[in-house]
């Protein structure tokens, strides 16, 4: 990971299960993650490999989704899976949270 920064910003995932992770590099000052946005972080692990781990924007915090310590250095395909799943999960609950605002607004509630 390049110096000054804290982690990468997920911003898509292939759809293709052996295809890329796009990031974007985080400044070390950046604030809070956005809701539903994916925090990467990797280092060399203390043997071999790569200690990994993955944070999720909420509304109010950060929490830790997932954690792959000495991963291989293939390490994108062992997490892409869980990557893919939250994305799809978060997509989801912003287009029903969206859906229901738009219900609640056009019945007066």
């Amino acid at each position: 990971m390049p110096y000054g920064v804290h982690g990468a910003l997920l911003q898509r995932i292939s759809t293709r299960p052996d295809g890329p992770l796009d990031i974007t590099w985080l400044a070390a000052e950046t604030p809070q993650l956005p809701l539903g946005r994916i925090r990467l972080r990797w280092e060399p692990a203390s043997r071999s490999g790569w200690d990994v781990t993955t944070y999720l924007g909420l509304t109010t915090a950060e929490v830790l989704l997932g954690s792959w310590p000495a991963a291989p250095d293939d390490w994108p395909r062992l997490v892409r899976p869980t990557l893919y799943e939250v994305t799809g999960l978060c997509a989801a609950l912003s287009f029903a949270t969206d859906a229901l605002d738009l219900s609640n607004r056009l019945s007066g509630v």
